[in-house]
């Protein structure tokens, strides 16, 4: 296999014991052809991809070609999916080809989905198809131009190498970048084997690349804990605030950094429905929208019983402390909402008794089937009693949200800011645009038939999700009947 020279780019999680992980390089493809890259990125994470020809960073981004002296890596790890443990999963179709240094001095994962098979494979190709891969490069920087914290995309090519999934579909490879790919399941993988050395050593890994403030803590493990908790409660605040469901929240899913990872299931909300399950494997609800706060606590517990050896040799003064930092997690979980939707309704300062305000508009936008995007760009609008008919025309029955609008504009008078300043920074908080099911499913549909410029177009788009471009106003649209996705499907 040629290589080629990339400056900076290193083997990863050189820190960690071979445990972690299997050396294994991908599998060649026939006839790799780039079909998205991202300029931007790549310039971020300090790549200079003047250095080679283009052809020569489609068979890179393929796995053709690997960098000088980096040995890839598949890790490993557990998992609870759907609250069954499975002992070992690990990447079965996803190979870390390097790490880099970012421009912000940040440590940062290259990984390859669909690169062939790897020692946990279980059986499947280790490949992926040209539909999920591009999902996941609209998704993953959708949420990145949201503000969210996620795993990004950095390139994605065809293989010319078709793969079975309900008939035959364009096989594909997506670069994945993260600040690193340690999962709640790695934690629980070593837990099951009572591997203590190896969790000891992930723990002080983890703290030195996520939580260096965290460093000298007397209790590693806990302030490890305390440090995920705190990051991944905030995430899922996020997520609520833009409409999110990641539809597979199992604890292979859920990474030691806080970021978003793993664009399978997933789906972001058209008209607002607090119980919408968009995962065609989720027949029980467990990851619907209204239940991402209380499972993400749930994954939290299962981190706890991971490191409770670590925390404490007496199992009784162990659980006490962890027990102590999960039940912090409900009163986070509803500062991180307040948080989030208090500034996606425009309230400076905002106090828990500005709950019961807040969801009594979403709980009319639930009865009146409220495009949950549209809903609060036009509110951002009608702080201008003007624009009320706009808001208004979305509801079933106009009367019921203009009965609500009173009281939420006395609400705003206690702002600090001007109602334009406010009218701003609502503006500035609730889309415009976002990767809508449709959209990108039309998007994969055309790829898959050769045309790339629809998906080209929303890309575009959704890079900037908050600015009004009237070209692009067909993004914004909800589905017509006949056009809604009603599930989504995991990439494998």
């Amino acid at each position: 296999m040629s290589t080629l020279r990339i400056a900076g780019l290193r083997t990863g999680y050189t820190d960690l014991p071979e445990a972690c992980m299997m050396k294994v390089a991908p599998t060649p493809v026939r006839t790799p052809h780039l079909i998205a890259l991202n300029e931007p990125l790549a310039d971020e994470l300090g790549l200079d991809l003047t250095e080679h020809p283009r052809e020569h960073w489609a068979e890179f981004f393929a796995g053709n070609r690997l960098a000088e002296h980096v040995e890839p890596i598949a890790l490993a790890y557990a998992g609870h999916q759907f609250g069954h443990f499975s002992p070992q999963l690990g990447d079965g179709r996803a190979i870390l080809i390097g790490e880099l240094t970012d421009r912000a001095h940040q440590r940062r994962d290259l990984q390859l989905k669909g690169a062939g098979r790897t020692p946990y494979s279980r059986g499947g190709d280790g490949r992926a198809a040209l539909g999920p891969v591009l999902r996941e490069y609209l998704v993953s920087e959708a949420m990145h131009a949201l503000g969210i914290p996620t795993a990004r995309s950095l390139a994605a090519v065809t293989t010319g190498t078709p793969v079975m999934r309900d008939g035959v579909k364009p096989g594909a490879i997506v670069t994945r970048v993260a600040q690193s790919h340690i999962r709640i399941g790695t934690f629980e993988y070593f837990a099951a084997r009572k591997d203590l050395a190896t969790l000891t050593t992930l723990v002080r890994a983890m703290i030195e690349r996520h939580y260096p403030a965290l460093t000298g803590h007397p209790i590693p493990a806990l302030a490890l804990l305390e440090g995920v908790a705190e990051r991944q409660g905030r995430l899922i605040a996020q997520w609520l605030g833009v409409g999110f469901v990641h539809g597979v929240m199992n604890t292979d899913n859920m990474t030691i950094s806080g970021e978003t990872i793993d664009f399978g299931p997933c789906a972001f909300m058209d008209h607002y429905d607090p119980d919408l399950v968009l995962s065609s494997i989720d027949r029980g609800g467990r990851y619907a929208y209204d239940q991402q706060p209380r499972i993400v606590a749930w994954n939290l517990a299962r981190l706890a019983e991971a490191l409770l050896p670590l925390i404490d040799p007496s199992t009784e003064r162990a659980v006490a402390l962890a027990t102590a930092v999960l039940e912090g997690c409900e009163a986070r979980a509803d500062a991180d909402w307040l948080s989030v939707f208090g500034a996606k309704f425009g309230l400076q300062d905002t106090q828990p008794q500005d709950r019961a305000l807040m969801q009594t508009f979403l709980d009319l936008m639930a009865a009146h089937e409220v495009d949950f995007t549209q809903g609060f760009r036009a509110l951002a609008k009608a702080i201008d009693e003007s624009q009320s008919a706009t808001l208004s025309a979305l509801f079933k029955a106009p009367a019921a949200v203009l009965a609500w609008l009173p009281a939420w504009r006395r609400r705003l008078q206690q702002n600090a800011h001007s109602p334009g300043e406010t009218r701003t920074r609502m503006l500035a908080t609730n889309p415009w645009v976002i990767p809508r099911n449709h959209q990108v499913e039309a998007a994969i549909v055309a790829a898959e038939h050769g045309d790339f410029g629809r998906f080209e177009r929303l890309y575009r788009a959704l890079r900037q999700p908050f600015a009004e471009h009237p070209e692009q106003h067909a993004f914004t649209e909800g589905p017509a009947p006949h056009e809604r996705v009603l599930a989504t499907f995991c990439g494998t």
